[in-house]
């Protein structure tokens, strides 16, 4: 016979699943519920209710908008100034509109995913990877068929 699900039958199981849709840490719920995390694990996966997940995601795209429109806005206002002090021939206050302009774009490339500042390595230049393939190609010498295929595979070229 299956378990009953500690959670759906808890007390303050409202309290629980919002914490739990509103992302709050494990650990921070089964502490202040009397839960253990695993059983807030499984009653996240199996029980809570989709709708609420739904709510939350949807919640989340709403203040996203906002927030991109605040940075819209901001744009608009920060190119109206910028135009003003060009036309009043103020070009300290320009040159500060046309810096402030450039942080909005920066932002709304960043929010709109536009701009990707992560860092990229490329291992095919590592010397780690130079040593291990060199390592691999050695191994497979008395091998030949499969020292040019595992070759072949690692240059990336098709079989």
């Amino acid at each position: 016979m299956p378990r009953t699900c500690t959670i759906c039958s808890h007390p303050d199981r409202k309290a629980i699943d919002a914490a739990l849709v509103g992302r709050e840490a494990y650990r921070h719920i089964a502490g202040r519920f009397g839960t253990s995390t695993g059983a807030l694990q499984r009653h996240k996966s199996e029980h809570l209710p989709a709708s609420l997940v739904r709510a939350r995601e949807a919640e989340e795209v709403t203040q996203a908008d906002n927030l991109l429109d605040q940075v819209r806005s901001l744009q608009k206002k920060t190119l109206g100034i910028l135009d003003r002090a060009e036309a009043a021939g103020d070009l300290r206050t320009a040159l500060a509109g046309v810096r402030e302009a450039r942080g909005c774009l920066e932002l709304l490339a960043k929010l709109s995913g536009e701009l990707d500042e992560r860092a990229q390595v490329n291992i095919l230049v590592a010397p780690e990877w130079i040593a291990l393939r060199g390592n691999i190609l050695t191994a497979l010498e008395t091998y030949p068929e499969a020292r040019r295929a595992v070759a072949e595979a690692l240059n990336g070229r098709p079989d």
